[in-house]
């Protein structure tokens, strides 16, 4: 498996772990062809609304110089994928999550009868309220460190999507 198969695949187990973790389901489209890669979903009431969703972008990154800010990180995201995830009238919302891992691949994971330890971590951002732009190949974004995609954060989210105040 190439490099950004591996990534793929990583960054799809650690929000796969966190949901589950949660207590949510996860479905996967057939087709990417709507940078969504994961849909979240909860059964019952989270919030005054039942059965909330939410559509997920992945994205993973090993570059060490991501990390230039004490309370931001830059992240180049293709121009496509920025325009699937802005704008507000989608039915389901949609977050973009970006997966940090170290450079080598042997790195990411660490396993013992105790604990089974993922490196580095997720951050969610949703675009929701960004501008369309002129720009044609990427836009950079700067993603909050404190927007970790945890099963805290998760559990808050889908209640905030169940009370109908869309992130």
């Amino acid at each position: 498996m190439d490099l950004n198969a591996q990534k793929e695949k990583f960054s799809e187990a650690y929000v796969r772990a966190v949901a589950a973790t949660a207590g949510f389901g996860i479905g996967q489209p057939e087709i990417d062809d709507d940078s969504v890669d994961l849909t979240i979903y909860g059964r019952g009431r989270n919030g005054k609304n039942r059965s909330p969703r939410l559509d997920i972008q992945l994205k993973c990154t090993a570059k060490t110089e991501t990390i230039d800010e004490k309370d931001f990180f830059s992240f180049k995201l293709k121009i496509k994928n920025y325009n699937d995830l802005i704008g507000e009238d989608f039915l389901t919302p949609r977050l973009l999550i970006v997966v940090r891992v170290p450079e080598e691949p042997i790195d990411w994971t660490t396993s013992t009868e105790e604990e089974l330890l993922l490196r580095h971590c997720g951050y969610w951002i949703s675009l929701r309220d960004h501008p369309a732009t002129d720009n044609t190949c990427s836009v950079t974004l700067k993603i909050p460190r404190e927007q970790i995609f945890s099963v805290n954060a998760l559990k808050t989210l889908m209640t905030r999507i169940g009370n109908g105040d869309i992130p």
